[in-house]
């Protein structure tokens, strides 16, 4: 396994991550330290975990409010690093177009399946912004053929990750180098 590289990598014409801010938006009852979210705010100490005040329970409305409000804490473009519900609600505030440009990509793993969640129409939209869905074959959560539905619908290009599960703590993942590897792919298709 390649080691891990802390120092910004530099990409797109001289753009590094460090000229955005990366939030990190786990999905429902936050993510755990094994979770590769919470593993990449260790590795890139920057890194900004956008907090809920009830991981328990997914209202879209309160998540996407609280989306906003960090976001408007600095007027630094961010990228989103959102997994399941969190991926939900990044679509949510785009819909309303609440992010006021501050939203420069989005990397959106193991979506939350809106119907489950009984929220369709509250993320059907295109993102404004580069976007990229990770799905897995043996999401329990979300089949590949759902998750890759949801990109079309928001625009985004997919990544078919293999069979990992819900792409959490329970896969195995440890730092996801895979994953760090697409995020910085997604850095390059900001315009």
């Amino acid at each position: 396994m390649p080691a891990v590289q802390t120092k910004p990598i530099v990409v797109n014409q001289g753009r590094s991550l460090a000229d955005y801010r990366v939030l990190v938006l786990p999905g429902l009852y936050g993510s755990e330290p094994a979770h590769w979210q919470s593993r990449w705010e260790r590795l890139y100490p920057a890194f900004e975990r956008v907090v809920q005040d009830d991981w328990d329970t997914p209202a879209l409305p309160v998540w996407s409010q609280r989306l906003q409000q960090v976001l408007h804490t600095s007027g630094q473009p961010a990228i989103i690093v959102a997994h399941s519900f969190g991926c939900l609600t990044t679509a949510h505030l785009a819909k309303l177009q609440q992010d006021d440009g501050l939203i420069a990509a989005a990397l959106l793993v193991a979506p939350a399946d809106p119907e489950k969640f009984k929220v369709v129409p509250e993320v059907q939209t295109t993102l404004p912004f580069p976007s990229l869905v990770v799905g897995s074959s043996n999401d329990p959560w979300m089949t590949a053929s759902r998750a890759r539905y949801w990109a079309g619908q928001w625009g985004s290009d997919f990544v078919q990750a293999g069979a990992l599960g819900h792409i959490n703590a329970e896969s195995g993942l440890g730092d996801w180098i895979e994953g760090q590897c697409l995020l910085l792919d997604l850095l390059q298709r900001i315009t």
